[in-house]
């Protein structure tokens, strides 16, 4: 986890001044803190990004290819803004301007309760398992339904593990974990729940698709801009530590040539 901010005002960054003045310098163009976090989310945070660099991850440690082009550097901080404003539901880059408008995020066309289809509330009838139909993109929770959810969210996963089954495994009926370990018994504390299925539920599973809906929508662009990024001119992190950017926040800020490529560790 790395924090954006290094204080609560959120008036210090955690990125050394020297390298955004350097940014600003070789780019020609205004580069904040929030740019650099935007654009770190839009090469990163997506599976084509995993796979391009598989063959890095036996070493631990992010690897961000940095930009030398104005355009794609700005072009990923747009795309990074929206991945954000998706992460956090609305609360950071919102920007109505944008289509990005403060409050749980909305996907044109996307899941929806249809007639009839309510999540049961009634104590009896509490949902205790996920299933889905792909050819009708229909995803079944309990006795409810909710239809246009597509393929791909229904698979959405985050580490390794999916993101609806883990979502469902902390309200579902039966919340009890396997044993591990010393074989330790379940905690009374599972058995702490709702009587019945409440309605914010519902309403935070609804945001939740959603808001993967958008995600996955946008994992096509952000591929084909890694790969733009990629094969373009690159900034040289070789040259950037021995001009001491890394090493010295007052370090001197120069110019790169554009013949000058290598992959960025950040």
């Amino acid at each position: 986890m790395f924090p954006l901010w290094k204080d609560a005002a959120a008036t210090e960054p955690n990125i050394r001044p020297a390298f955004l003045a350097r940014l600003r310098t070789d780019l020609g163009i205004a580069v904040s803190p929030e740019d650099m976090l935007a654009y770190i989310a839009a090469l990163a945070a997506h599976p084509a990004y995993t796979a391009h660099i598989q063959p890095d991850l036996v070493q631990p440690g992010l690897r961000i290819p940095i930009t030398g082009t104005a355009a794609l550097f700005e072009e990923a901080a747009g795309i990074g803004a929206e991945i954000i404003w998706l992460h956090t539901y609305g609360e950071r880059f919102a920007d109505p301007a944008n289509n990005r408008p403060a409050g749980p995020p909305r996907a044109p066309g996307g899941p929806t309760i249809p007639r009839g289809g309510t999540i049961p509330s009634e104590p009896a009838n509490f949902p205790d398992k996920l299933n889905y139909d792909d050819t009708a993109q229909r995803l079944y929770v309990g006795e409810g339904v909710i239809d246009n959810v597509s393929p791909q969210v229904r698979n959405f996963e985050v580490s390794g593990k999916n993101t609806l089954d883990q979502w469902f495994s902390y309200r579902r009926l039966d919340r009890t974990r396997p044993m591990i370990g010393d074989r330790r018994p379940p905690s009374p504390l599972d058995k702490i729940q709702p009587d019945s299925w409440p309605a914010s539920y519902t309403e935070d599973l609804l945001n939740l698709l959603h808001v993967l809906s958008r995600l996955t929508a946008l994992e096509e662009r952000q591929a084909d801009l890694l790969e733009r990024v990629c094969t373009g001119p690159l900034i040289d992190a070789e040259i950037l530590r021995a001009d001491g950017i890394f090493d010295d926040d007052s370090a001197a800020v120069g110019r790169l040539g554009d013949d000058r490529q290598v992959q960025f560790l950040f």
